[in-house]
């Protein structure tokens, strides 16, 4: 009886060393996985606070300085006074605003269409092999490695008045009877920063399509081909629909970068002539550095991020939508 009692109590003694083991190995693990997810935050926190300093830090600014009366003399005094709504009253009184907002919505709207449409039609043409087809895309993508600044003075000269060759082939082609002064015209100066921002764009396009065509699965286009099914109807039915998250990125991507674009207009035509080329950006340009309105042109600024704030809103939405 003893001997069965004294089993009992080794028995009891080691359950219990076992459950606090147990317990102890599970105190470290989770103090183990607590310590290893500070640790990841610890990483990232050098590019936290990169992004805080040469990102956050302007935009807040930008914000802050458009409720305050911050122009040239206020700027030299160190003085700036709150001046609540009244810089965004001033930019939405002024003409000048709205025909640069309608100049811009035209200028993205029109640059996105195009840019996708060729993009796509470029991208269906690479996913297939032909003779040079890796160089062929070596050379589409090279034009998007150019600086925009570069872009913007190379079609100055192309549509050049005098010896632009962009008149020179329409001539050839007998489109045209004399030169055209593209970007010294009210009436063509826009349509000249479209093509060329046109021309910037594409390869971006090309880049994203391509890749997401090649990542579509080939048997249900093997099975489309069986049914007898065209390429046209391929593409409607089954290359579109499958690419929609990809062509919503695209999309948006190209807004955010085309609604914000600024070098590429003001080499080529400063906005002009007369206003006919003026975009937020450069209105937001030309009220700081040539009128030293910094509070105004904070508030443009800042109308500009809400815009594509609101795009990035309606984008994730349909983004969360789709992976429901």
């Amino acid at each position: 009886m003893l001997e069965i009692i004294r089993h009992k109590s080794v028995r009891s003694d080691s359950n219990e060393s076992a459950d606090s083991g147990g317990i102890l190995s599970l105190g470290k693990r989770r103090k183990h996985l607590f310590l290893g997810n500070r640790i990841g935050y610890v990483y990232l926190a050098p590019a936290l606070l990169f992004l805080l300093v040469i990102m956050g830090f302007p935009i807040l600014f930008s914000i802050f300085i458009s409720f305050q009366n911050y122009n040239l003399e206020t700027l030299i005094s160190g003085k700036m006074v709150f001046v609540g709504f009244k810089n965004y009253e001033a930019i939405f009184q002024a003409p000048a605003f709205w025909t640069a907002l309608e100049h811009s919505l035209i200028f993205t709207v029109v640059s996105i269409f195009f840019q996708f449409t060729l993009g796509l039609i470029i991208s269906l043409l690479f996913v297939r092999s032909f003779p040079l087809s890796n160089t062929m895309r070596g050379l589409m993508l090279s034009g998007w490695q150019i600086p925009s600044v570069v872009t913007g003075t190379v079609f100055l000269w192309i549509f050049n008045l005098d010896y632009g060759v962009f008149n020179r082939i329409l001539m050839f082609l007998n489109l045209i009877q004399e030169p055209v002064g593209w970007l010294v015209q009210g009436d063509t100066a826009l349509v000249a920063v479209i093509l060329t921002n046109i021309w910037l764009g594409i390869p971006f396009n090309v880049i994203i399509l391509t890749a997401g065509i090649t990542g579509l699965p080939e048997d249900v286009y093997e099975a489309a081909t069986v049914d007898g099914a065209s390429f046209l109807q391929q593409l409607t039915y089954i290359t579109i629909p499958l690419l929609k998250s990809t062509i919503l990125a695209v999309l948006m991507l190209g807004f955010i970068y085309t609604l914000r674009v600024f070098d590429i207009i003001w080499i080529m035509t400063r906005g002009g002539p007369a206003d006919a080329t003026e975009v937020l950006p450069t209105f937001a340009y030309r009220l700081s550095l040539v009128h030293f309105d910094f509070g105004q042109s904070a508030a443009v600024a800042t109308v500009i991020l809400l815009i594509l704030f609101v795009a990035a809103f309606f984008y994730a939405k349909n983004a969360a939508m789709e992976n429901m």
